[in-house]
C-alpha cells in the first residue's frame, strides 16, 4: 500500500472514531493548493535543463503551511500530497500553530554542481516566493537539500520581500538558524522512546536497541540511548549493517563513518544482512530510514516489543494488525518524529521575535513538548478504546477538525 492510500485509510478511520460529518471530512482530504511549476536553468556547460518544483499545501485552519522540500528523482506527486497531509497531523499533535504542506523539484542533486543547484533553487523560489511567507508556508529541508539550500530561498525570497528570516526554518546558525536543530528529530525520537517506556514502567538502560538508518536522523538518536545507557545491538545503513550482542561502541562507530563513509569493516561488531536487522533480537526497534519497511512479508518475524516509527510510514497497515496481534507497541510517526518540526516551530518564534535561545531551553522545551503530546495522546486512546496510531491520529484531526468549524468552513 503507497504512503498516500495508508494515510487517507488510518484518516478515514480516526474521522470514524470521532464521528466527523462526511462534507467536512472530505473537505480536510483534499488539499488546499497544489503548484506545479517548471523550472529551466543554464548548465554548467552552456545547455539548458528543464526541472518540475511543486508545493503541495495542505490545510492552513491552524496557522501557517509547514513541510520540507526534497531534490530526488522520483518525486512523486502521490507521495508529495500524502506527506503534506501527514505534516497537518503531525503539527496538530504536537500543539503547534501550523498547517502541514510538502514540496520538491524531481531531480538527482548528486548530478548536480553546487552552482547548478544553487541556480535551481533560486529559479525555484522566484516561482512560488508570492505562494510561501512567514505568515503563510514556511518550508524546511527534507531528501536532498540542507541548510545551504534554505540559505539560498532565504536569500532569493528577501529580494522580493526584503530580509525574512522566518521564512525558511533549518536555515544556517549564522543565518538565524536555531541551535539544537540539527540533533532535533533525533533527540526527540529518544524523548518519544522514554516517555513510552516510562509508561510500560521500564527505561532506555534496560532496553537493547535496533536502529535500521544511520543518517541524520538515526546517528543522533543512537548517540543519545547510548549515552543514556541503553544498548545498541545493532544498525544499518545503504551502506551495510552490523550487529554486536554486548552492544556498539556508538562514540567510535560514529568517528569511524565520519572518517570513512561507510559502515562496512567497522570492528566494533559483525556484519550482517540489511534485511535481518528488522528482524534480530532486541527489545526497541527504530526505524530510520525509508517507508514501508515493515511489511506482511516480515511482521510476524519481528522480536521487538516496542516500535519506534522514526522513519515516515514505515509500517504497512497489513504489518500493523500482524504486530498488534502479537503486542507490540508501535509509537506511530507522526508523533515520534516530531521533535524535527517542533524545533523548526522554536526557530520561526525565535527569528519572529529577533531573540535566539540558547541550546539548553531549545532542549528543555523540545522535551516538554514530546512528553506534553504523549500524555495527550494517551488520553485519546483511553477515550476512543485504540491503540496509539489511533490515539494520535484521532487527537490530530481532532483539532484540526474544530479550527476548521470554529473558523467556519461552511460559509
Amino acid at each position: 500500500m503507497n504512503a498516500l492510500a495508508a494515510t487517507n485509510r488510518n484518516f478515514r478511520h480516526a474521522a470514524r472514531i470521532l464521528g466527523l460529518d462526511p462534507k467536512l471530512e472530505k473537505s480536510l482530504l483534499i488539499p488546499l493548493r497544489e503548484i506545479k511549476v517548471e523550472c529551466t536553468i543554464p548548465k554548467d556547460d552552456g545547455t539548458l535543463a528543464s526541472y518540475v518544483g511543486f508545493r503541495v499545501q495542505h490545510d492552513n485552519a491552524r496557522g501557517p503551511m509547514k513541510g520540507g522540500i526534497r531534490y530526488h528523482p522520483e518525486v512523486d506527486p502521490d507521495e508529495v500530497n500524502a506527506l503534506a497531509q501527514l505534516m497537518t497531523w503531525k503539527t496538530a499533535v504536537a500543539d503547534i500553530p501550523y498547517g502541514g504542506a510538502k514540496g520538491g523539484i524531481g531531480c538527482n542533486p548528486r548530478d548536480l554542481s553546487i552552482s547548478e543547484l544553487e541556480r535551481l533553487t533560486r529559479v525555484f523560489t522566484q516561482k512560488i516566493h508570492d505562494l510561501i511567507g512567514i505568515h503563510r508556508d514556511v518550508p524546511a529541508p527534507d531528501m536532498g537539500t540542507n541548510a545551504q539550500t534554505m540559505a539560498w530561498i532565504l536569500d532569493e525570497y528577501s529580494k522580493f520581500h526584503g530580509h525574512s528570516p522566518a521564512v525558511v526554518t533549518g536555515k544556517p546558525i549564522d543565518l538565524g538558524g536555531s541551535l539544537g536543530r540539527e540533533a532535533a528529530t533525533g533527540l526527540g525520537v529518544v524523548f518519544a522512546t522514554e516517555a513510552l517506556l516510562t509508561e510500560n514502567g521500564k527505561s532506555i538502560s534496560d532496553m537493547k536497541f535496533a536502529l535500521q538508518g544511520f543518517g541524520n536522523v538515526g546517528s543522533w538518536a543512537a548517540k543519545f540511548i547510548h549515552e543514556r545507557g541503553g544498548k545498541v545491538v545493532a544498525v544499518s545503513d545503504i551502506t551495510g549493517a552490523l550487529k554486536n550482542p554486548n552492544g556498539i561502541d556508538i562514540p567510535a562507530l560514529l568517528k569511524y563513518k565520519d572518517d570513512n563513509g561507510t559502515l562496512k569493516d567497522f570492528r566494533g561488531g559483525d556484519s550482517m544482512d540489511p534485511n535481518d536487522l528488522l528482524v534480530c533480537e532486541c527489545d526497541v526497534l527504530i526505524p530510520c530510514a525509508l517507508g514501508g519497511v515493515l511489511n506482511k512479508e516480515n511482521a510476524a518475524d519481528v522480536k521487538a516489543k516496542f516500535i519506534i516509527e522514526a522513519a515516515n510510514h514505515p509500517t504497512d497497515p497489513e504489518a500493523d494488525e500482524i504486530l498488534s496481534r502479537k503486542g507490540v507497541l508501535i509509537l506511530p510517526d507522526i508523533y515520534a518524529n516530531s521533535g524535527g518540526v517542533t524545533v523548526s516551530y522554536f526557530e520561526w518564534v525565535q527569528n519572529i521575535q529577533g531573540f535566539m535561545w540558547d541550546e539548553e531551553k531549545v532542549n528543555f522545551e523540545l522535551s516538554r513538548y514530546m512528553r506534553r503530546a504523549f500524555h495527550e495522546i494517551k488520553a485519546m486512546c483511553k477515550i476512543h478504546d485504540c491503540n496509539l496510531r489511533m490515539g494520535a491520529f484521532t487527537l490530530g484531526v481532532n483539532r484540526v477538525a474544530r479550527a476548521t468549524l470554529l473558523r467556519g468552513w461552511e460559509a
